[in-house]
């Protein structure tokens, strides 16, 4: 094969467009999004308008985690709307590359509302389908402007409506400590729980609010293991694929910056590194007789909901294997604030003393249990002090029950007194509904 280009670094083609054409016809993304009518859910069609809009592309499908669609926003710094639009062209970075400026004919294209974000695309009768590629260059204009795009500093706290299809940076987050034990490490979305999409939770340093990070299983770097420390990370801040609750998705590896070499974790008990079983059963409920809520109170168990709902643990069986369960799917209670607690423990007569039990993840979609130990009780749990343990909460698969249980063992023999343990569910009705089995709580010594 012969080539007359000397190496791979050229230029595409130009667009020239007469200016005044462009400013007696243009509009802008928000004003676009302002025809859908959501009392109605119709799928909005522009015809005959001669209406060009105009954005800025946000993103990258060059490491596959992008598949056939552009996210464009209306400016490169501060914008205030975003978009996205459906294109059957798996290799759109070639030529709407990051902060490109492009043009789109709106006349043939239609707007519907779809996984929890407003898209354009070709009507095919009750959905919205990618532009074909035949039609790609009648729908967008690549102009030779690109922009420096200005990401919106945020907390995630602070995610909203406003910000949907906009490239945001969080400062300060690191992943779920869970996610990057020494022990296993997880990856951005090639573990054995992804499917599609790997959703990996995002901690704020500053507000403690969490977040998913979304990484499609097809994406080149599905396989890198995820950063350990803390930093800053560039996004685009979307919808899940069911609409529950917002996620970040990246471009590329690149928009992470954790170069901090620490993390901002919590304080943990720490006793010691001892963490085999004693000799001696000190306590012990494996739940295979508990049946009824009555039962497990009368075992001197403390079952609370605290946020003003009705919802607790519960007794549950799977596979012949009892155990306890909560979960706030389909549970109207925002937040949904649950503590699980222990009958008194006493541990005056023992030394060596370790903690365990067995936790089970499933439909997972944030990471929202922890483990707290006390020894003075006051039978509040919102007045009591409470430590928290470094529980091993595993991640479960996002869109079925979980298999295998993880089992922690604590070091608690640094700890005097009547010892009782608390689990702790801060779900939501309407984002955080993670599944969480309990089982087998032992304190052993010797």
């Amino acid at each position: 094969m012969v080539s007359c280009v000397n190496s791979d670094d050229f230029e595409l083609p130009k667009s020239e467009i007469p200016k005044d054409f462009l400013e007696e016809n243009l509009t802008s993304i928000s004003a676009v999004k302002g025809n859908y009518n959501f009392s109605t859910n119709e799928i909005y069609t522009f015809q005959d308008s001669g209406i060009l809009m105009e954005g800025y592309v946000i993103s990258n499908d060059e490491g596959g985690n992008f598949y056939k669609k552009l996210v464009l926003q209306d400016r490169p710094a501060n914008p205030t709307a975003g978009i996205q639009i459906l294109i059957d062209d798996a290799s759109l970075f070639n030529t709407y590359d990051f902060g490109r400026k492009v043009y789109v004919k709106l006349d043939g294209l239609s707007l519907w509302f779809n996984n929890g974000v407003l898209q354009l695309g070709k009507q095919n009768r009750g959905d919205v389908i990618a532009i074909p590629q035949a039609l790609i260059d009648q729908n967008l204009i690549r102009t030779t402007e690109t922009a420096n795009i200005e990401p919106i500093n945020i907390d995630i706290e602070d995610f909203n409506e406003n910000y949907k299809n906009l490239y945001i940076r969080l400062n300060n987050v690191q992943f779920n400590r869970n996610l990057v034990r020494d022990d296993h490490r997880f990856s951005f979305s090639s573990d054995i729980i992804d499917r599609f999409d790997g959703e990996r939770q995002l901690e704020s340093c500053i507000s403690g609010a969490t977040t998913n990070l979304s990484t499609s299983t097809f994406s080149n770097f599905s396989s890198l293991l995820l950063p350990q420390f803390s930093g800053s990370i560039e996004g685009v801040l979307t919808r899940n694929f069911y609409n529950d609750y917002y996620i970040l998705v990246i471009n590329t590896p690149e928009a992470l910056n954790f170069s901090e070499t620490d993390r901002c974790d919590p304080i943990f008990l720490n006793c010691g590194k001892n963490t085999t079983p004693g000799l001696e059963v000190l306590f012990e409920e494996s739940f295979e007789t508990i049946t009824t809520l009555r039962m497990l109170e009368t075992r001197g168990w403390s079952n609370l909901n605290v946020s003003g709902g009705s919802e607790i643990f519960r007794p549950g069986t799977l596979g012949g294997n009892r155990h306890l369960r909560i979960s706030a799917y389909n549970v109207q209670e925002n937040p949904l604030e649950t503590w699980l607690i222990t009958p008194s423990i006493s541990l005056d007569n023992s030394e060596d003393e370790v903690l365990s039990f067995d936790i089970r993840a499933s439909f997972d979609n944030a990471t929202i249990l922890r483990v707290y130990i006390t020894n003075a009780f006051t039978g509040n749990p919102l007045t009591t002090e409470w430590t928290l343990v470094d529980a091993e909460i595993p991640m479960g698969p996002s869109n079925q029950a979980g298999i295998n249980f993880k089992r922690s063992n604590i070091d608690v023999s640094c700890l005097e007194g009547n010892l009782q343990v608390a689990f702790r569910y801060l779900g939501s009705g309407t984002e955080k509904t993670t599944t969480y089995d309990v089982d087998n709580v032992r304190v052993t010594g010797n």
